[in-house]
């Protein structure tokens, strides 16, 4: 068995031009002429045998990802690199007090190793079986910056979407949970695009009634949308309140956003608590939780649906029956950059403009999560640095 015996974490930081926070200071929007200090990490493990495997964190790599990490990192030295299933479980007991989303980079970068090890994607690995994944442009939310900053603008940025090739669109709205402001921006998009487009809305917390959710999916029920996430500040996690929402609206609701793991999605999905279910290899434990809910969802014939983007989320999904889009997250009118690392040397890329004619995206074909990652660039923009060895 190849024996891990040395971790890396490289932390990374750059400028990402066009963007900045709104007033919350927690959500990333457009904004012309300003630039945003982002931080991201990369994982790599090494075994005994010579084999490697690396991975640049997507919208999980985050500072408390890193804490989690780096935590966890010392306790896989001497571990059967490609025990994954023994590492899973033993991490997610000991994180058991934390929201484990430094268990899911770790369990991702073993993927890649073993991948790599055997010559085999991570699809093939998977059984996977979907070349190319059907994509929905997924917003970032709404500024004060004169781009995002209208039912208009959201509207023309649709229309933007579509002629780029995407047929489906997602709208994250504004951090003042305005309810009158985002009814009258899906009413607009379902006028503009809806016959041609299929409509998502994700409010992501924003609300603070339970009538300003009830308002809005109503709005979203008249535009047809194809469904209605994470609406209420209980930050998508109360069983109760979404099941009682959905005794009211037609729209499916899609929760689990920020339920981690496979047992309590299981538990809200027995609870009513959602029609359409969630799952991210970054934030449920890895490539190997993201398809134990997928099969969980296939149990209990729902689809799943992936959150956001990468190269760990377009191999799930492959070798997945019962998913319907790629979330191509998150993008903005004109040159907005997505938020995600330019750290790929072969082409690699989430950015807006990258869907092909079909409006999809391609699953990696080479070893491991087929992805080549820009050393130099990394180097040039490392900021910390964590080695665990024998």
């Amino acid at each position: 068995m190849p024996l891990i015996d040395r971790i890396e974490i490289h932390e990374v930081s750059w400028e990402a031009r066009g963007l900045s926070m709104d007033s919350s200071k927690f959500n990333i929007v457009c904004a012309p002429g300003e630039s945003l200090t982002l931080t991201k990490f990369v994982t790599v493990v090494f075994a005994d045998d010579g084999s490697r495997g690396e991975y640049l964190a997507n919208w999980g790599g985050t500072k408390t990802s890193l804490a989690q990490v780096v935590a966890l990192a010392p306790h896989l030295i001497g571990r059967d690199a490609l025990a994954r299933e023994l590492i899973y479980d033993d991490f997610k007991r000991a994180h058991r007090h934390l929201d484990r989303m430094g268990v899911g980079l770790i369990d991702i970068t073993l993927w890649d190793l073993a991948g790599k090890r055997s010559g085999q994607s991570v699809s093939e690995m998977l059984g996977g079986y979907r070349k190319s994944l059907p994509a929905y442009a997924s917003t970032y939310h709404g500024d004060r910056n004169g781009v995002l900053s209208s039912p208009e603008a959201y509207a023309d940025f649709a229309a933007q979407c579509f002629e780029l090739g995407y047929r489906a669109f997602k709208m994250h709205g504004w951090t003042e949970g305005d309810a009158a402001e985002e009814e009258a921006t899906i009413r607009m998009l379902g006028k503009r695009v809806g016959d041609r487009m299929t409509l998502m809305l994700d409010p992501a917390s924003e609300f603070r009634t339970f009538a300003d959710a009830l308002r809005i999916g109503r709005a979203c029920d008249d535009a047809n949308f194809l469904w209605y996430e994470d609406p209420m500040r209980d930050g998508g996690v109360s069983q109760h309140l979404h099941r009682k929402l959905r005794e009211f609206l037609r729209t499916p609701l899609l929760i689990g956003e920020h339920t981690r793991g496979l047992e309590a999605k299981a538990d809200l999905i027995k609870a009513d608590g959602t029609d359409f279910v969630r799952s991210d290899p970054e934030y449920d434990m890895g490539i190997t939780g993201a398809m134990k809910i997928a099969h969980l969802g296939e149990a209990f014939g729902l689809d799943v649906e992936v959150h956001a983007s990468g190269p760990a989320h377009r191999h799930c999904m492959s070798a997945m029956r019962n998913s319907n889009y790629y979330e191509l997250a998150l993008v903005g009118p004109g040159k907005s950059p997505n938020g995600l690392a330019p750290a790929y040397a072969d082409g690699y890329s989430d950015v807006l403009e990258g869907v092909d004619k079909t409006g999809g995206f391609p699953v990696p074909t080479g070893p491991g999560l087929g992805v080549t990652y820009d050393w130099d660039w990394i180097a040039r923009h490392r900021i910390a640095e964590h080695v665990f060895s024998t």
